[in-house]
C-alpha cells in the first residue's frame, strides 16, 4: 500500500466512527449485500485445523484427499500450516520477497524469493506465472493459502479463471476490510469477492484479533479476517453456519479474538 493510501485509510478509520469520510462512501445497502454473500455456510464436510494453535493455523473442510500441491504466498515467521500440508504428502510452494525462506525446513518445501501480485515485474510475479514455472502437475486440484497484506485482492482479480477453478480449497486472510466503506476500495474488493464466489462458497470466517472490529451503520466489519472457501462442486450445502467461534478456532495473539459480528451469520447461499 502506498503512503497516500495508508494515510487515507487511517483518516477514514478515525472519521468513519462518526460517519464522515474523506473519500466517497459506499452505501450501507451495498456493504450489507456483500456481507450477506460472504455469510459462511455449513456443508457435508466437517472443518479441521491445519497449522499451530495460534497465528498461522487455519480451518479447512476435511476434503484434502487427492490434493497433491499447495501454493502458499506470504511466509512470515511461521510455517506450521505448510508443514502440516507436507506431512499429508503435499508438495508445498512458498513465495515471499521479504524473507530468506520459510520458518520450517522440509524436503517438500520449494521457496521463491518473490512477491505474488498482478504483474510480473521484479520482485513480483503473477500467480499463474508461478504455478506454471513451479513444475507442479498441470492437472488436478490444488490448495491455496494466502496471507499477503492487501495484495490478495489484486492477485484474485489477475488470476485466470482456469487456475482459480483448480484450487479446491482457498484460505485467504483479507486485510483492511473496514475500507469497504471507501467507494474506490469497495469497487476493487467486491469484484475480487464476486470472482471467487462464482466458483467457491465461504465456509468459515475467523476475525484476526490484532485490529478488532469496525462498526458503522449497524454493521460490524472485522478489520482483518481469515476466510475459508471450498469449490462448490465439492460439497452439499446444509444451510448457514452458526458456530462462531468454531471449537477449533484459536486466538492469533494474546488479545482475545472478537466474535464474528451477527451481520455475517445466518444468510443462506
Amino acid at each position: 500500500m502506498t503512503l497516500r493510501s495508508s494515510l487515507g485509510a487511517v483518516a477514514n478509520q478515525a472519521l468513519g466512527q462518526v460517519g464522515a469520510f474523506l473519500t466517497p462512501q459506499t452505501s450501507a445497502h451495498e456493504v450489507a449485500a456483500l456481507i450477506r454473500r460472504l455469510s459462511p455456510q455449513r456443508t457435508d464436510r466437517p472443518l479441521i485445523r491445519l497449522g499451530p494453535d495460534g497465528d498461522g493455523g487455519y480451518l479447512l473442510p476435511d476434503d484434502l484427499d487427492g490434493i497433491a500441491t499447495c501454493f502458499s504466498p506470504g511466509v512470515s515467521s511461521v510455517s506450521g500450516f505448510e508443514l502440516d500440508c507436507a506431512r499429508r504428502g503435499m508438495t508445498v510452494f512458498l513465495a515471499d520477497a521479504s524473507v530468506t525462506g520459510p520458518a520450517e525446513v522440509h524436503p517438500a518445501f520449494h521457496f521463491s524469493p518473490k512477491f505474488v501480485g498482478a504483474v510480473s515485474t521484479e520482485p513480483f510475479m503473477t500467480i499463474d506465472e508461478w504455478v506454471r514455472a513451479s513444475g507442479a502437475p498441470t492437472e488436478g486440484d490444488l490448495l491455496l493459502q494466502m496471507d499477503i497484506e492487501t495484495a490478495e485482492y489484486e492477485v484474485l482479480l489477475a488470476m485466470s479463471p482456469e487456475l482459480l477453478r483448480r484450487f479446491r480449497i482457498v484460505v485467504i486472510e483479507f486485510h483492511q476490510l473496514e475500507e469497504l466503506w471507501n467507494r474506490a476500495w469497495f469497487g476493487l474488493a467486491s469484484r475480487a469477492f464476486a470472482k471467487l464466489l462464482e466458483t467457491h462458497v465461504c465456509v468459515h470466517i475467523h476475525p484476526n484479533n490484532s485490529r478488532g472490529v469496525f462498526d458503522l451503520h449497524g454493521l460490524g466489519i472485522p478489520r482483518d479476517a481469515e476466510f475459508t472457501f471450498i469449490r462448490r462442486d465439492r460439497v452439499r450445502l446444509a444451510g448457514p453456519a452458526s458456530e462462531f467461534p468454531h471449537p477449533l478456532d484459536r486466538d492469533c495473539t494474546s488479545v482475545p479474538t472478537p466474535p464474528l459480528p451477527r451481520c455475517w451469520i445466518g444468510t443462506p447461499a
